[in-house]
């Protein structure tokens, strides 16, 4: 049996990806301080949410979780989080419509500041100083002052959050996200492409459908004019995960109320670890991603530390292989877990295992294996008889420049244009809204 659970026994077992603060007094007062701020999101959300992912854990919906792959202190902006919740919109929209498919949608939104590193340090023309962990951590500049993990950027990272999920809230409920606007979701700098043309088609159906709702009086219904919209990120940073876990008055039991949703790395997974101790004994719906090198009687076990009561709505496994490991290596995890009845939630991150160095220098990822990766997804699901459950993707609602490939195709050589991204390359809007026509197509045929 487990030994007992509490918010702060993670801090008993071994820890990886964590910044070496230099002052542990300043960390200590910077935790109490977050302790006593009011969360960020309540327990209500997330049982809502844990109920949501049941529902496509047994095949009837499916996740679109996207968003930044790690938010920025310096281009925050009501703009930008507005541009990337249309874009979230949009493929929602097309999935739902098109293929008659209700969908539950998660940001990686007011919390993804923290990004694991694959070496603890950074070296340019002889210097070596920490890696850059994400603005919650240190800077972006390549400068000692700027490398020194600083607990103050902890409560920014708090306010930031605090913010967005203000906005977020007055998006979904506030009428910008009523169905009778969905022509107004388009972005600009897509209007003049195929797929805004094939967006306005699917959109002058939807002004058909309304229309005759109303006309039969079947237009007063709540969802049409506002939706629900949940927030997640990576819980790297265990000191901030666990000033915002709190006790819920109604049920008694335990909720990190940082986010509605938190997921456990590839690279901080380990069954004796601190990560995966924190996490069991949060009730929030949670994730772990899932990479080539997992071994099957592992993730049994993982399964099993997490989910002991075998909850549908509770585990969600992020599968990142990359397009050229999926068919070698995902079966037999998914074979496994269905001979050992496990009920848990498989979604795709065709992002993580595709990342490639362009001939130009710049960190990219080919559109072309971004498709081929969710394609390969649910092609063993159906050969296996089982739910493609979602999608995990870094996107973005600017026109960046970071993802080679698409409709619009970018280059090599165009990826200097606007290449914004603090880490790790982002679809833009066009690229993204390309993904959501196809998953809807691939939907639509699964659930004929």
């Amino acid at each position: 049996m487990p030994h007992a659970w509490s918010p702060e026994s993670w801090r008993a077992k071994p820890i990886q990806q964590q910044p070496e603060y230099p002052d542990a007094s300043h960390l200590a007062r910077v935790e109490q301080t977050l302790a006593g701020y009011p969360p960020l999101v309540f327990a209500g959300e997330a049982r809502e949410l844990r109920r949501q992912f049941a529902e496509v854990t047994q095949g009837r919906a499916f996740l679109l979780q996207g968003g930044d792959c790690a938010e920025s202190f310096a281009e925050f902006s009501a703009a930008k989080i507005r541009d990337t919740f249309k874009v979230l919109l949009q493929m929602a929209i097309v999935m739902t419509f098109a293929a008659g498919c209700p969908v539950v949608k998660v940001g990686r939104m007011a919390g993804q500041f923290a990004k694991p590193r694959s070496a603890g340090s950074e070296t340019i023309d002889g210097v070596t100083l920490p890696a850059y962990r994400g603005d919650i951590v240190n800077g972006i500049g390549f400068d000692a002052t700027s490398r020194a993990p600083d607990p103050e950027r902890l409560l920014q990272a708090y306010h930031q959050a605090t913010a967005s999920l203000n906005l977020l809230r007055a998006f979904a409920q506030g009428g910008f996200a009523d169905l009778h606007q969905v022509h107004q979701w388009n972005l600009d700098f897509i209007a003049n492409s195929a797929l805004s043309e094939k967006y306005h088609q699917l959109a002058g159906r939807i002004d058909e459908t309304l229309s005759f709702m109303r006309a039969v009086g079947m237009d007063s219904a709540p969802q049409l004019r506002e939706t629900s919209f949940f927030t997640a990120h990576e819980a790297l940073l265990l000191n901030y995960e666990q000033a915002f876990v709190r006790k819920d008055s109604l049920t008694g039991r335990w909720y990190d109320c940082s986010a509605h949703m938190l997921w456990i790395g590839d690279r901080t997974r380990q069954l004796d670890g601190a990560h995966v101790e924190f996490m069991r004994g949060i009730e929030n719906p949670i994730g772990v991603k899932v990479g080539p090198s997992l071994d099957p009687d592992e993730l049994i076990r993982l399964i099993d530390t997490l989910n002991p009561e075998n909850d549908p709505g509770r585990l969600n496994l992020i599968v990142r292989m990359g397009a050229d490991k999926v068919e070698a290596h995902f079966p037999r995890l998914l074979r496994k877990v269905q001979s050992e009845g496990r009920q848990v939630l498989w979604s795709s991150d065709p992002m993580h295992g595709n990342t490639i160095k362009a001939s130009s220098g710049y960190k990219t990822r080919d559109f072309a294996q971004i498709l081929a990766e969710v394609r390969q997804f649910f092609a063993v699901h159906q050969a296996e008889g089982t739910h493609a459950g979602g999608i995990h993707i870094e996107m973005t609602g600017q026109n960046v420049t970071e993802c080679i490939g698409g409709s619009r195709p970018i280059t090599e050589d165009g990826l200097s244009d606007r290449y914004h991204t603090h880490c790790d390359p982002r679809m833009n809007a066009d690229q993204s809204l390309e993904l959501a026509f196809m998953i809807a197509e691939t939907l639509k045929q699964v659930r004929r």
